[in-house]
Parts: C-alpha cells; sequence; structure tokens
C-alpha cells in the first residue's frame, strides 16, 4: 500500500466524523488533525505537545497528502479537538480503519 492509498484509506473512514467546532474556529481541517495524530501516534509520539513537533518533521510528506492550508495545528488545537470529538463516534471510525487494514493485511499474506 502506497502511503496515497493509506491517507485516502484514513480519509475514507474518517470522513463521516463529525467536527464539533464552530466554523469560525476552525483554522484546520479535521481530517488534517486526525491523520497527524494518528501517524503520530503510530510513530511513537505520545503527547500532545509531540505532534506539531512530527507534523513539522514530516511536512513535506503531509503537504503531498494532506490541505494544511494553516499549517502544522499547535499541540492545544490537537488536545482541543480530541476533547470535543464525540468518542463513540471517533472508535466507530477507528476500528473501522484498523479493520480494514486487518483484511487487507490478511489478504496480502
Amino acid at each position: 500500500m502506497s502511503a496515497a492509498e493509506a491517507v485516502v484509506g484514513i480519509a475514507r473512514h474518517f470522513e463521516s466524523l463529525t467536527d464539533p467546532r464552530v466554523d469560525r474556529t476552525r483554522w484546520h481541517d479535521l481530517l488534517d488533525v486526525v491523520v497527524i495524530a494518528l501517524c503520530g501516534t503510530i510513530c511513537g509520539r505520545d503527547s500532545w505537545e509531540d505532534l506539531p513537533g512530527y507534523g513539522r518533521e514530516k511536512l513535506d510528506w503531509f503537504r503531498q497528502h494532506l490541505r494544511l492550508r494553516s499549517g502544522i495545528p499547535s499541540a492545544d488545537t490537537f488536545a482541543r479537538v480530541f476533547q470535543w470529538l464525540d468518542p463513540d463516534e471517533f472508535l466507530g471510525c477507528l476500528s473501522s480503519w484498523v479493520e480494514s487494514l486487518r483484511t487487507r493485511a490478511s489478504g496480502e499474506l
């Protein structure tokens, strides 16, 4: 699976996730925040403060796959967005995405 396919896969599973923010406070696309957070977490970043640095380290790659119209979100933005997300809705999206990865991996073995 290419990196582009991976991001499209994440997008497909998280596109229904409700953005809890009001329009005037949406400087970053919800999908950008979620993708950077998921990638950062998978790569061992374990705090909100670690995610902006990770995003900047991988900025060229993220720019190829995300809109990033306001750059990399701050640690406060990551924390706020995830605090406001509906946990059950997020878990449903995450479970769907992980199941698609499991299915794909089992089919490729």
